[in-house]
């Protein structure tokens, strides 16, 4: 792996596809005069790569946006077909998915590496990197060690180098069950006061007794906000108030 901070990206086509149909981007397209935030990893559907790497990313694009990033980028070697029904199946709205099918934008950066042991042929090193006007700004390179190490290339390292300040957003969940009118309400509040969040809908693999066991009760919604429980709608009608008061 190569460090390329001061160097202008690779001038390639990424052969994407979108909404079904293939949707080229081009490096000038997509670089120049404008900041892009890159993140890259070994592939589309693996383990650490779905479940914290991509998504703490999506999670936070709007933070990124809001502190002068333009865009939001993850590239991986792999086909159009695979990053689209990977983005699909990961819900991805805020970032941008890539394919760089033959590695030449990998290569061109520095971060194409050897997987043959995993049968994965040449991919990409997992990094991630600001990108200003083309030029390469800053590079966030997990460390040359066995495996896939996930240390300095996530979304928080990337927004605390650009905006140190920056608000994180709040982690919700939301216990709900179908046809709970109290539900609907709660997450149209939600909604209104701009708060994304997840819903955990009770069902055959969600339970009462595992609402009961987590929250201490019964009923629906139940609600959490970074880590603590706010109970159900009235709750939230509480903690929105609780917020709104003047402060003395």
């Amino acid at each position: 792996m190569e460090n390329r901070e001061g160097a202008r990206v690779p001038e390639v086509t990424f052969r994407a596809r979108k909404d079904g149909d293939w949707h080229d981007v081009s490096s000038q397209s997509l670089f120049a005069g404008r900041k892009v935030v890159v993140f890259s990893l070994p592939g589309a559907f693996t383990p650490t790569c779905s479940s914290t790497h991509l998504p703490r990313y999506e999670e936070l694009a709007p933070v990124f946006e809001a502190s002068g990033v333009d865009e939001v980028v993850c590239i991986s070697v792999n086909d159009g077909f695979v990053m689209e029904a990977w983005a699909r199946d990961q819900g991805i709205e805020n970032v941008t998915v890539l394919p760089d099918g033959n590695g030449e934008f990998t290569e061109g950066v520095g971060m194409l590496v050897d997987k043959s042991d995993l049968g994965f042929g040449r991919r990409s090193w997992r990094y991630s990197m600001l990108v200003e006007d083309s030029v390469i700004k800053k590079m966030f390179i997990e460390p040359d060690k066995p495996g896939d190490p996930f240390e300095v290339s996530d979304a928080d390292t990337m927004l605390g180098f650009i905006n140190p300040s920056a608000a994180l957003p709040s982690e919700v969940t939301v216990f709900t069950k179908a046809g709970c009118p109290f539900c609907v309400e709660a997450k149209a509040l939600l909604r209104e006061r701009g708060l994304a969040f997840e819903e955990v809908e009770l069902s055959g693999g969600v339970s009462y007794q595992t609402l009961r066991n987590v929250s201490g009760r019964s009923t629906t919604p139940q609600i959490f906000i970074d880590g603590h429980h706010i109970d159900g709608l009235d709750g939230l009608k509480a903690y929105f108030a609780e917020k709104d008061a003047p402060k003395s």
